[in-house]
């Protein structure tokens, strides 16, 4: 299996930084616009629509608020047998933050197209959560 891990340093507190990952049905608007460009809630799971016009279901799978911690998969997604994703967020000093993004996906050869997407998310994310130094 195939692990993505994305460390992404961030200038803001790891309160608000963590309101924003948290908020599992906005992640267009409060965590990475521009690279996901639609999220609607469908029960269990969020509809995410992203910048290159692919249509993801995310389910929701944990929210741990004294780890910072959100869990999601992509379950039943053509030509992908398992994908997990968690998003933690630590803390950095007094005003800045590092999410720590990982992805297990199976097979390992879609694992290349997924890192140059979390690559792409990375600084938008930056971007509107607080620039990196």
């Amino acid at each position: 299996m195939a692990s993505i891990r994305k460390d992404i340093p961030i200038n803001a507190p790891a309160d608000t930084i963590w309101d924003a990952v948290r908020d599992f049905g906005a992640v267009h608007q409060r965590l990475n616009p521009g690279f996901v460009t639609d999220c609607r809630l469908d029960g269990n799971a969020r509809i995410v629509t992203f910048h290159n016009g692919n249509v993801i279901s995310e389910e929701f799978v944990d929210c741990d608020d004294a780890r910072r911690r959100l869990v999601y998969a992509i379950l039943g997604r053509e030509g992908i047998r398992h994908y997990n994703g968690s998003v933690q967020v630590l803390e950095d000093g007094e005003a800045r933050s590092r999410i720590i993004w990982i992805i297990d996906v199976l097979p390992n050869d879609v694992a290349p197209y997924i890192a140059s997407q979390m690559d792409l998310a990375v600084p938008a994310m930056q971007k509107t959560l607080g620039r990196k130094d």
